[in-house]
This record gives C-alpha cells, structure tokens and sequence, in this order.
C-alpha cells in the first residue's frame, strides 16, 4: 500500500515541507474554521434528535480534508458536494443558515450566493463526479481560470460514474480535481470488500492521469496537495485525483447504526484520540506560540454564537410543504406533474364522502 503524504504529524510536529506557502493568519484561521463546523455538525445532530431537522448527515472527524480543500479553492471555482460535505460548502461561502434549512426540508437550503459556484448537496452516489468534469471542460473551452473540484467516498469510486468521469477528464485535460474522503467504509461496506485495488490512488493510472494519496486528517497536507493540483489544472496539464484518508467518528446519518458493521467504539476511539485533525493544528499552534487556552474559549463562544443566530434565522424561516416538491423541476411543469400535485393537495374530505 502506497504511504501517505503527511506534513503535520498527529503529534502536531512537522514531518514535511511547508513550502513557504503557509503563512501564521492562515493557519490559525484553518483551525477557527475546523472548530467552526465541528460544532455545527454536534449542534445539527442535536437538533435532528430533538425533531428540529431531517435525518442528517455527520462529518465529525473529516474536518481537515473539507476545510483544507475548501480554504484553497477561490471564489470562481465549481464545488460539487455530496450530501456530507457541507462544511466544505460553508468554509466556500454557503451560509450556515442555508445548510440549516436544506436539513430542514425546504430546497431554498440548495441555493448559493450568487457570485459563488456551490452545487446542491447530491444524494445519488458518484453522478456530481461527472458534472464537475462537464463545468471544468466548459471552463476550459471559455478559457476561464477555473476548476471544478467533485467530492466523493470510497463507495463512490466503485460506480461507473467514477470511472466515466476520469476517462474523460483524462482524454479532454479537464480542470478537474477528484476529491476522495476515504474513510474506509462505503456506509456499511469496507473498503477491502469493495475493490482489489489497494488505493484508490492508484486507480489513477488506468487514465494516465496523477494521483496522490494523503493524509486527509493533516490539513496542511490537504491544503498544500489541492492548490498544487489547482497549479496543474490551471496550467493545461489535467485533472488530479487525490485520495484523502480519513475516518468518520459517527454514523453514516442519523438513521444509521454503524456498531452493526464495524468495531465502532474502539475505532472511534483509536481515531478520535490518535489522529484527530483539530487536535493536532492546534497543538502545532500552540508549541509556536499561536494559540492558547484564552483564544479557546473566545473561538468557542464566538462559533456558537454565530451558529446560534443562523438557527435562528433558518427557523423563522416558512415552514416548506409537501406540494413544495414539485417546484424547480422543469421549466415548464409537465401534465403529469400538474396533475400530481393537484392530486396531493385536494381536500381529504369531499362533500358527503368521510375521509
């Protein structure tokens, strides 16, 4: 198995070159804003099991991988989520109040500041893949200085979308990056049950284009591989696939029971205690002087608030109704629709009939 490109141990020591490009206020900014979404993502399941939103989907433990890519994209790149990496959409500029509202139902939570490039969260695995090759290729064509970046797990690298896409990526030297969190687990099947390929990595080869594999708990490592895949893009030379090794700590979503399929209280554990991406940022921080227990707390505080007064604003929000679905499909409703949805919202009791 190929080794991992590290630059920050799980010690918080430096095991690699920083290039120079990593100044003091980027850092200290990357751990604001891995705390940042660590708490919104315990405050989203407490509110999931409080009845306040839908089922939902955790990331506790991926900080690294979503904030570190996220952090090196600019404002006019393309960014492909699936239904997990809201935190990536968040550090893009995707307000927290509409992530609020996606997990609450309403499909106002899919729009994005109009100046920003945020796709929906995609919930069919793999097919976002191919979409961000189409925006890329298009940004190629208009010679826009773009790149598309598709977020994706280990499961998704066994659909043929995944395959499609690299082949073409690989054939037009699309902008594209291909951005794995592998976290060993597709929901419930591990990563050996899946494939024979030892990497997801080195799947790359079959398309002759690079691919990497890193750390994805090591944001520098995150941070430092994206923007050198961005310099390539950006330069005619092709997509990238990145393979970013990491571990969720909870659930699949907050329907899903993974003690059924995986030694859920040790690995956790072993992960949480071991290889945290939060833990380890700050440690370095602190050894250079960068951080300490005051910053904490005034982070900490600041975060909640900030997360407090986006609940707010996603639960003033109209409460969506079920005919709701029926919007934002076609341009034109179709008969089918129309006669649907009337279908849906007649009265359950018509005169002389009991419902």
């Amino acid at each position: 198995m190929s080794s991992l490109y590290q630059v920050l141990s799980p010690a918080g020591e430096l095991v690699g070159d920083l290039k120079g490009q990593l100044d003091e206020a980027t850092m200290i900014k990357m751990y604001e804003n891995m705390v940042l979404v660590r708490h919104f993502d315990r405050k989203s399941i407490n509110l999931q099991r409080q009845g306040r939103m839908g089922t939902y989907a955790p990331f506790e433990g991926q900080e690294a991988s979503q904030v570190g890519s996220a952090m090196a994209l600019t404002p006019g790149d393309w960014l492909f989520p699936t239904y997990r990496d809201h935190a990536a959409a968040i550090v893009h500029g995707q307000s927290m109040a509409r992530v609020f509202l996606y997990w609450m139902g309403h499909m106002e939570g899919s729009i994005s500041p109009k100046h920003l490039h945020i796709m929906p969260p995609c919930v069919p695995i793999a097919t976002q893949i191919v979409h961000a090759v189409g925006t890329a290729w298009a940004s190629k064509l208009q010679n826009e200085k773009h790149v598309s970046i598709a977020y994706f797990g280990d499961g998704a690298s066994s659909e043929g979308d995944f395959h499609e896409a690299l082949n073409f990526a690989g054939v037009f030297q699309t902008p594209t990056i291909f951005f794995c969190q592998n976290n060993g687990f597709a929901i419930s099947v591990p990563f050996s049950q899946q494939s024979a390929s030892k990497t997801i990595a080195q799947r790359s080869a079959a398309y002759d284009i690079p691919g990497v594999r890193i750390d994805g708990n090591d944001i520098f490592a995150v941070w430092l591989t994206m923007k050198e895949a961005m310099q390539r893009a950006l330069e005619g030379k092709g997509p990238t696939l990145i393979e970013a090794v990491t571990f969720r700590y909870g659930a699949h979503t907050t329907a899903d029971d993974p003690k059924k399929y995986r030694d859920q209280e040790n690995l956790s554990e072993e992960w949480r205690q071991e290889r945290d991406p939060l833990q380890r940022l700050r440690v370095f921080l602190e050894n250079q002087g960068l951080w300490n227990e005051t910053k904490e707390a005034e982070l900490i505080a600041r975060v909640n608030e900030q997360i407090d007064a986006a609940l707010v604003e996603a639960e003033s929000y109209p409460k969506s109704k079920p005919e709701d679905m029926f919007k934002h499909v076609y341009a034109e409703p179709s008969w089918m629709a129309t006669e649907q949805e009337s279908e849906l919202v007649k009265p359950t009791k018509q005169e002389g009939i009991p419902a």
